[in-house]
C-alpha cells in the first residue's frame, strides 16, 4: 500500500516496536555482502527472505542506484579537563571555521565557556577551549594542535571512529574500515550511510553486468540524521541542517531514467533525502545542487524521485524509522519490522538489509 496523506496528526509514539537487546547488532557480519536482506514489496505487502549478496535478483535491468558517496572521518575525542583530569568526550559535528566547531560534549555541566580540555594519542596534543553553550549537551569548541601541526591530520591520528552508542563496546582498529562504506570518498561524516555498508566491489560489479546504473550524491551524516524525535506529535519534529552536493552528472542520470521511467532506488535514507530536496523543472529536469538540507520525511511525504529504497533496520520512535514510513506505509513497515524481529534479523547499524520496492 502506497503511503497517503494522513488525516491525522501522528504520535510519536506511533513509530515504536520492541526489539529484543540480542538482535542488536554489536559486530560487523564477517564479510560484507553476507546479511540478510528482507525484500519488502510495498504495493501488495509481500515480503520476501533472501541475502544481500542476491540483491541483483531483487533489482531491474535498467534500475539507477543512487549511493551516497559520504566518507565518515574518526570524530569522536577522549580527553580530559584542565585543570583537574576529568575525563571528558567530544564529538565533533561540524566544523564552523576560525578553528571552531559544532560538537557535542560530555560531562556538558561542567565545560562552560573558558573551560580547557586536552586530547592526546600517538605522540600528538591537541588542545580546546568551550567557546559557548548550547541546548542538550552541545558546544562550540575551538582547537589548536601544539608544535603546529594541522589540527585535522591530529584528529585522525587521536580520534575514534564514532560508532553509535547502542553498540556497547569501544570502537576497534578493524572499525575504521567496516564501518565505511566501499565507495565512500568525501570526507564529512559522523556516522556511516550504513545501507551501503553492505556493498562489495562484487556486487556492484555484479548489478553493472546485470544492467543496473548507478550514480552518487554526498550528503554528510551529521547529528540532523540521528538527533532524537523529542516532540510528542511526530510533525513538530526540526531536523538540523546536513550539507550535501549533487552534480551536474548525477542529475543528468536521475533526469535520464524518470524520463526513460526506469526506477531510481535510493540506498540510505540520507540518499532519499538528498534526491527529495532537489528542484525538477516542467520538463522533469532534476537539478544539479550543492548546500544545506532540513527536510524531514514523514507519512503524507510526495515521493517525487524515489521509487525504491535500501535500508538498514532503523531506531524505534526515530526519525529514519518515521521516513521509512512515508515510503512504504506505517502499518505496513511495522508489520515488517515484525516479522523481521519474528526471524531473527540482526538491527541497526551493523545489522541486516531491507529493499523496499
Amino acid at each position: 500500500m502506497l503511503a497517503r496523506a494522513r488525516a491525522r496528526p501522528l504520535n510519536t509514539v506511533d513509530f515504536d516496536f520492541h526489539l529484543p537487546d540480542e538482535l542488536i547488532a554489536q559486530e560487523p557480519p564477517a564479510q560484507r555482502g553476507g546479511s540478510r536482506l528482507l525484500v519488502l514489496h510495498r504495493n501488495t505487502g509481500r515480503l520476501e527472505h533472501a541475502v544481500f549478496a542476491q540483491l541483483v535478483d531483487s533489482l531491474r535491468q535498467g534500475d539507477l542506484l543512487v549511493l551516497n558517496n559520504t566518507r565518515v572521518f574518526p570524530a569522536r575525542l577522549l580527553g580530559r579537563r584542565l585543570p583537574g583530569g576529568g575525563a571528558v568526550e567530544c564529538l565533533l559535528m561540524n566544523q564552523l571555521g576560525d578553528g571552531t566547531w559544532d560538537a557535542l560534549m560530555h560531562p556538558g555541566q561542567k565545560l562552560k565557556p573558558g573551560s580547557q580540555v586536552t586530547f592526546e594519542g600517538e605522540g600528538v596534543r591537541l588542545r580546546g577551549e568551550i567557546v559557548a553553550m548550547h541546548f542538550h549537551g552541545r558546544r562550540t569548541i575551538r582547537l589548536w594542535a601544539e608544535s603546529d601541526r594541522d589540527v585535522v591530520d591530529v584528529i585522525d591520528r587521536i580520534g575514534h571512529i564514532p560508532l553509535p552508542p547502542y553498540i556497547k563496546r569501544p570502537d576497534s582498529a578493524a572499525d575504521r574500515e567496516r564501518y565505511q562504506t566501499v565507495y565512500a570518498r568525501d570526507r564529512g561524516s559522523i556516522a556511516a550511510p550504513t545501507a551501503g555498508l553492505h556493498f562489495t566491489a562484487e556486487i556492484l560489479a555484479a548489478l553493472e553486468n546485470h544492467g543496473v546504473e548507478r550514480a552518487e550524491v554526498t550528503l554528510h551524516v551529521g547529528y540532523g540524521t540521528f538527533k532524537p524525535i523529542r516532540a510528542a506529535r511526530v510533525e513538530d519534529h526540526v531536523v538540523d541542517p546536513e550539507r550535501f552536493t549533487v552534480t551536474d552528472e548525477a542529475a543528468a542520470k536521475i533526469t535520464r531514467a524518470r524520463i526513460e521511467g526506469r526506477r531510481v532506488i535510493a540506498v540510505g535514507t540520507t540518499t532519499v533525502r538528498v534526491l527529495e530536496s532537489l528542484g525538477v523543472s516542467d520538463e522533469g529536469r532534476v537539478e544539479a545542487a550543492a548546500g544545506e538540507t532540513s527536510l524531514f520525511i514523514c507519512p503524507g511525504h510526495q515521493f517525487r524521485i524515489v521509487d525504491g529504497l535500501i535500508t538498514n533496520f532503523h531506531l524505534p520512535k526515530s526519525s529514519l524509522l518515521v521516513l521509512v514510513a512515508a515510503f512504504a506505509g506505517q502499518q505496513q513497515i511495522l508489520e515488517a519490522y515484525q516479522a523481521a524481529v519474528a526471524e531473527g534479523y540482526r538491527f541497526y547499524s551493523y545489522g541486516d538489509a531491507m529493499l523496499v520496492v
